[in-house]
């Protein structure tokens, strides 16, 4: 089949298979054996959790740099973080550092998970010089407001006898004062942007613990205990530093890291679509496109709040560029991000297949997938 076609190809990653550039890549081999002629642009995007750091790398032909920190208990790990191709800006990952994937289900508690590591992987890139940084919060292991990262930073913090406090959310109960003596001094000078895809407050029903702490280990017990010692950290950085974080919108983010990066490091929250999408100048790819192809590993219901895949289509329908997404399985309620910009969604699974099935074969169902959608299109 002949037809001239531009196509802005532009998915997050397949988790656990395929990071976005190879989910672009095979998207774009689909076109190629669909149509002839046709003009593919890959350009994959993230929303602040896996990928970020690919996406923005990857994209504007920056390098990878690899650091040894901490991990959520203290475990010395390899962390990767990068470099944009402007050579000014530092991407880091704090789940590469302080994630719930690097502890098994038995090692999850948030009563001692720290972000210690991700403070340390800021304090590295600082120490190369480099005074912009994108950081994505997704995927955290932790439920200590950031304080572990702010402990990284040279932050102390004391109880009643000005006694440091252990690493981790439950001993923010005991903190009486934030020491800030310390801290690096290039802080200051820095501009922080953190991508972000919660606007949860710090504290209370919809607050870091309520909400994401049993995911990472609590129990109905520990989350009244961390929702309370959060309320004290909040209260003691009011106090000592008049920030007022505990309900700002994203505050909430990775156990309270939105609030610990804006309390210590003056950051700005913002979505972690609309942060990477600019960081890409995304909409210059846009210009005179015929197509957009986005897609993730699931597409469901909360895939509307502004998860990549719409994030894209939002910015797709600016232009009236039709758009069509890739799934490798689609969960309950996705037939709603067809009134967010998405025009059709695709599982690329073409047959009965066991998950792990499923993402050992994800680029070649893509591959597959795509190939087959875009044939039929042609004869419309």
């Amino acid at each position: 089949m002949s037809c001239m076609l531009k196509v802005l190809i532009a998915p997050d990653s397949f988790k656990e298979s395929l990071d976005g550039m190879d989910v672009a890549i095979a998207i774009r081999q689909g076109l190629e054996k669909a149509i002839n002629g046709v003009e593919a642009i890959c350009l994959p995007v993230a929303d602040g959790g896996d990928g970020t750091i690919e996406a923005l790398v990857k994209a504007s032909n920056g390098s990878f740099m690899t650091s040894r920190v901490s991990d959520p208990l203290g475990v010395p790990i390899d962390a990767v973080w990068g470099i944009m191709g402007d050579g000014v800006t530092a991407v880091i990952e704090m789940a590469r550092a302080s994630g719930l994937a690097l502890l098994t289900d038995e090692q999850r508690d948030p009563r001692y998970t720290t972000t210690f590591g991700t403070g340390q992987l800021i304090c590295e890139a600082i120490q190369k010089g480099y005074k912009k940084f994108i950081i994505g919060i997704g995927g955290s292991a932790t439920n200590d407001g950031g304080a572990g990262m702010a402990q990284a930073l040279g932050v102390k913090f004391l109880d009643k006898n000005g006694k440091e406090l252990s690493f981790g959310g439950a001993p923010l109960a005991d903190l009486r004062k934030i020491d800030m003596t310390n801290i690096s001094s290039e802080i200051s000078e820095l501009s922080v942007l953190v991508a972000s895809d919660v606007s949860n407050p710090l504290c209370g029903k919809t607050g870091a613990s309520a909400i994401y702490g049993p995911q990472k280990g609590a129990t109905p017990e520990m989350v009244l205990e961390l929702d309370a010692a959060l309320k004290n950290y909040a209260d003691i950085i009011s106090t000592n530093l008049d920030k007022n974080i505990e309900f700002l919108p994203g505050a909430g983010a990775a156990g309270g890291l939105g609030a610990g990066l804006m309390a210590f490091m003056n950051a700005e929250l913002k979505p972690g679509i609309d942060l990477v999408t600019e960081a890409l100048d995304f909409d210059k790819y846009l210009q005179d496109c015929d197509l957009v192809i986005t897609g993730e590993g699931a597409i469901d219901g909360s895939t509307i709040f502004n998860k990549a895949p719409v994030g894209v289509a939002q910015r797709a329908k600016k232009y009236n560029i039709p758009v069509i997404a890739f799934a490798g399985t689609l969960g309950d309620g996705y037939q709603k991000v067809y009134e967010y910009g998405i025009d059709a969604v695709f599982n690329v699974q073409n047959k009965p297949m066991s998950l792990q099935d499923s993402i050992k074969s994800t680029k070649e169902l893509l591959i597959d997938s795509v190939d087959r959608v875009m044939r039929f299109s042609t004869l419309l």
